[in-house]
């Protein structure tokens, strides 16, 4: 059959266009039996709906952005499948559902131009303090969220991904057969990092040992980390356990604890926080956490639009932090 066009849908259907569109963009409520009405209907009547025509109404572009000011070093991954990347495959399919395409912006220098975007909006994954991305989109009246608060930016939305949760999460495990941990974080100041050391200094009091909490330039990646490691571990041979939220930077201290004749987990005791292929593809694996960054890249784009429509953003429940125990912190 020919397609058909809105007006003749919403005539079937026995509903105005509006409701029609509405029911296809998910930007307004449509009562669930009359959506399920006019889906079925247009599938039978060949209706799509039309981007393009839908842009020029709102006079937008149908694009937002995914960005990070996380270098390609720690964003990235094995086949460049990293964090960054996760939660962007997770938001380009909500996105789609949501008739928005997703751009994603890769790591970039410093110096790199940004003037070429023009997106309805943007989700900033894990913003630093004074983040040159979260500058630029707020500066041209671009509605950002952020994925993890945005350090010192509360006018700022965003969705939380548990690091204080996490963090005890990964300590608790990594105290339980341990004497010392020690924590390694990013120099960047980012608020999963301050969350993060904020629990290890509180974790550190209860049991009664000197925190040993050591921050490295996130662009040096693992090799940087193999050597900050190797440095710590031995100044502080006492230290059993290390908690290295990023999977690069533990990457690389499993490359010290081999310099150092020190086995994982035996003499060793390892976890970070992301659950990717760095971690999967580790020797040995990683102890570390399934973040449902499925459900938070959800959230983000949901939360996102609702700021672009200048809506109160509907709360997502985001699954606790699970983690996920491997060889590198086994008893």
């Amino acid at each position: 059959m020919a397609r058909s066009t809105i007006v003749e849908l919403a005539k079937a259907a026995g509903v105005s266009p509006t409701t029609v569109s509405h029911a296809f963009s998910g930007r307004r409520y449509v009562d669930p039996e009359t959506k399920a009405r006019i889906v079925a209907l247009a599938d039978k009547m060949g209706y799509r709906a039309n981007p393009r025509a839908r842009r020029l109404r709102t006079g937008g572009a149908g694009i937002i952005a995914l960005a990070s000011s996380m270098p390609f070093a720690v964003a990235a991954g094995p086949a460049r499948l990293g964090f960054l990347m996760e939660i962007a495959a997770a938001a380009a399919v909500t996105a789609l559902s949501r008739h928005l395409a997703l751009c994603l912006v890769p790591p970039l220098e410093p110096d790199s131009n940004l003037d070429a975007l023009e997106v309805d909006g943007a989700i900033i994954v894990e913003p630093m303090v004074e983040d040159r991305l979260l500058d630029f989109f707020s500066a041209r009246g671009v509605p950002v969220v952020s994925i993890g608060r945005a350090p010192g930016r509360d006018d700022i939305p965003s969705v939380d991904i548990q690091s204080t949760a996490t963090a005890r999460l990964m300590l608790e495990h990594l105290g339980a057969n341990s004497r010392r941990v020690g924590l390694i974080t990013g120099e960047q100041r980012r608020n999963s990092y301050i969350e993060t050391e904020a629990v290890y200094a509180v974790y550190a009091a209860e049991r009664g040992f000197s925190p040993v909490a050591l921050r490295i330039d996130e662009s040096g990646g693992e090799s940087e980390a193999a050597a900050a490691a190797e440095r710590l571990l031995r100044s502080n041979p006492d230290i059993d356990a290390l908690c290295v939220p990023v999977d690069a930077f533990a990457r690389g201290v499993l490359d010290a604890a081999r310099l150092l004749d020190r086995p994982i987990p035996h003499g060793l005791r390892l976890a970070t926080r992301y659950d990717g292929m760095r971690a999967k593809l580790a020797t040995p694996q990683l102890t570390a956490v399934n973040l449902h960054l499925d459900q938070v890249a959800e959230a983000a784009i949901d939360v996102l639009i609702a700021a672009m429509e200048g809506k109160e953003p509907q709360r997502h429940a985001i699954a606790p932090p699970l983690l996920i125990v491997r060889e590198s912190s086994a008893a």
